[in-house]
């Protein structure tokens, strides 16, 4: 085994918790832990922690969350701490240059792509978005640009037609928490050395936003099913559905889909059966096999319909 090594952590959400778990396990030292501040949540607006920040107070470990990493007060506490390395997963604040520098074998991050696809905020949802076929998790040394360090290692997943972003999420997080321990050992005994990213490729995963929800009937069946999926179960796509001529329109959330091969000539947005199979702009079809009702809880089309009566026929706007 590599010799400990003396490392700040530097997270904030649940895919990052396995990571943490995994340097832990493999014996390094935790110096510290740097995590977003906590935030008013739920009705009462209470400050809830970050998973990161409260897995990380259950087993002991000084947590830090400032606001930025800018002051030079922070700058200094963190050079202070003499660490060996720092490892970053979605942590969510810029690392300013002196503090990319202090660590003496650097600062190495843990991105869920293949890059340069994808470098960005919302990697995991626009691969499914995008119609990928493949992805992964790479361990990247960082440097001041977003997401064009070189990188150290990679681990590779396929993206099948039943995976959502959830589903996609868990088995990154579970690669990279292995990935990490193996990149750090590597870097520490030069076993394994940095190599730069290709120069074609190129994409940007921007934060996904009000519009990317609204699913669009008239787009290709295959997108409408990838942008389910890739927004499954957060913050989950969209339509809307009068339930009455008369009534206002209620907005359904739509979890899970999948691909129909039967051919259509119906107005994208019609459903075509009874079992929520709708036709789309390509020709093809989309079947909702997940639905939500705002109030309500997920659940599958067949309880959906049997309190909702969607027939063959119905149009979505």
């Amino acid at each position: 085994m590599t010799k400990p090594l003396r490392i700040a952590f530097m997270g904030s959400p649940d895919f990052s918790v396995p990571v943490l778990a995994a340097l832990v396990e493999a014996g390094h030292e935790i110096a510290c832990v740097y995590s977003q501040p906590p935030r008013p949540s739920g009705r009462g607006k209470n400050l809830k922690p970050t998973p990161v920040h409260a897995w990380s107070e259950e087993q002991g470990f000084e947590v830090r969350t400032p606001n930025s990493l800018k002051p030079a007060e922070e700058k200094a506490a963190f050079a202070a701490l003499e660490l060996d390395a720092a490892v970053v997963v979605a942590y969510g604040l810029i690392l300013p240059k002196i503090v990319l520098d202090a660590p003496r074998l650097g600062c190495l991050n843990m991105h869920a792509s293949l890059l340069p696809r994808w470098r960005g905020a919302a990697p995991i949802q626009r691969a499914i978005m995008a119609g990928d076929e493949v992805t992964g998790v790479e361990a990247m040394m960082m440097e001041e640009g977003l997401d064009t360090g070189p990188v150290l290692a990679t681990e590779k997943t396929a993206i099948t037609r039943n995976d959502t972003a959830g589903s996609l999420h868990d088995r990154l997080a579970d690669l990279a928490s292995s990935l990490a321990t193996r990149a750090l050992a590597g870097l520490a005994d030069g076993t394994l050395t940095p190599v730069a990213q290709a120069e074609t490729g190129l994409t940007y995963a921007s934060k996904l936003t009000a519009a990317d929800q609204r699913i669009d009937w008239t787009r290709a069946a295959h997108e409408v099913d990838c942008q389910i999926r890739g927004l499954s179960p957060f913050p989950g796509a969209w339509f809307h559905w009068c339930p009455s001529p008369e009534g206002e329109p209620v907005r359904v959330k739509t979890l899970m889909s999948e691909l129909s091969d039967t051919p259509h000539k119906a107005e994208p947005g019609t459903v075509l059966d009874d079992a929520l199979l709708v036709a789309c702009g390509d020709g093809r079809a989309v079947r909702l096999t997940k639905l939500q009702k705002p109030g309500s809880r997920a659940m599958s089309a067949d309880d959906f319909l049997r309190g909702n009566k969607i027939g063959k026929g119905t149009v979505f706007e």
